[in-house]
């Protein structure tokens, strides 16, 4: 499933040091504006403990995981929406996301420097904001002169986006992002191909030194009072501490680490999983002999999409799909036992996937 985070800033606040330490893809990070140009992708492991379990108790010959591409794109600055910096390649690179990853500065270093030569991050935040905000009202300035006509001939589908468009030009107008504005299920959908910047759900990621982990800084504290009222998660993260885990290969090696610095899980994972939720993800699993493997389907699938997830063959010749639930296979520790104890649900077409499930599908092409 080809869905994409995409990690963005302003130059210097540690996308690329973060990137580096999410994905097997490697970018350069040093200490000057535009270290990153191109953007680079990378696929990052979604720890899964469910997975680990399952392997237990099924011993199968490989695990496999899931997991969800990233994109490390270049630092905006002021004046982007206009074409400053990268500009407009930047934004281009955002639109091609399905999410956003917006990584903030928050720790004090003299040695790194800061575009505007302070630690600011919620003027970051409305730096990034209001770049991506103005492209947004030009898009839909333009849009809105291309429909008034059509609209006016008493086109429906027409009439519906234009609805659409003046309340987000309202909005927009008024220094806010797409993603405030409330549309009921149809709107949504049409909004959809609008594609519009800040429409796209958004997770902050609070760049911190490793004093700060255990209780928030000044700069965290004034990002959560300043998205308070967003439909967005905060979490916080020292991306040095995490590139110096990412080298250890030895996981007992990791373990310490984290305990050395008051952690239980280190910020990749807890990144990576915020990740997962931002794209509106969710697993499910098969378990055999061969291989335990997690699955990526979209929230709210039903089973035959979720069966094409596997392969499409699965999808057209779905008959029906075999069921067991996560807790059910722990408790009785095999598919044997959950057929005896009347545990396997037959379920068709209509039957919405549950995080967790363990399916196995059935199908005839």
């Amino acid at each position: 499933m080809a869905l994409k985070c995409g990690i963005v800033g302003l130059p210097n606040v540690g996308k690329s040091t973060l990137f580096n330490c999410l994905s097997s893809a490697k970018a350069q990070s040093a200490n000057f504006p535009f270290c990153t140009i191109d953007p680079n992708l990378g696929v990052i492991t979604v720890a899964d403990e469910r997975l680990n379990e399952l392997a237990i108790l099924v011993h199968p010959k490989q695990i496999v995981p899931t997991t969800v591409e990233i994109v490390d794109i270049a630092g905006l600055v002021r004046g982007a929406s206009k074409g400053e910096g990268l500009g407009n390649k930047f934004l281009g690179n955002i639109r091609e996301t399905d999410a956003i990853i917006h990584v903030l500065r928050c720790f004090d270093n003299d040695n790194i420097v800061h575009v505007d030569n302070k630690i600011d991050p919620v003027q970051d935040k409305e730096t990034v904001d209001i770049e991506l905000q103005l492209k947004d009202l030009e898009n839909v300035e333009t849009r809105i002169k291309k429909i008034e006509r059509q609209a006016k001939t008493g086109d429906t589908e027409a009439k519906k986006l234009l609805k659409i468009l003046t309340l987000y030009n309202e909005a927009l107008s008024e220094g806010k992002s797409a993603r405030t504005v409330s549309l009921n299920e149809d709107e949504e959908k049409i909004a959809l191909q609008l594609q519009l910047l800040t429409n796209k759900p958004i997770l902050y990621v609070c760049n911190v030194d490793e004093k700060s982990l255990k209780e928030d800084n000044k700069y965290v504290k004034a990002v959560k009072e300043a998205v308070k009222n967003e439909d967005a998660e905060v979490i916080v993260i020292a991306a040095g501490a995490e590139a110096d885990i990412a080298e250890l290969e030895d996981p007992e090696e990791r373990k310490m680490f984290l305990e050395d610095i008051g952690l239980k899980e280190s910020g990749v994972a807890k990144l990576t999983k915020s990740a997962y939720k931002l794209l509106y993800l969710e697993t499910f699993f098969t378990a055999g002999p061969k291989e335990v493997r997690a699955w990526t389907y979209k929230k709210g699938s039903k089973a035959p999409q979720t069966a094409g997830v596997i392969h499409s063959d699965f999808e057209k010749g779905f008959i029906r799909a075999e069921v067991i639930k996560y807790n059910d296979f722990i408790t009785l520790k095999s598919e044997l036992a959950c057929k005896e104890a009347g545990k396997i649900n037959i379920e068709g077409k209509d039957y919405i996937v549950q995080d967790g499930d363990i399916m196995n599908f059935r199908f005839n092409v």
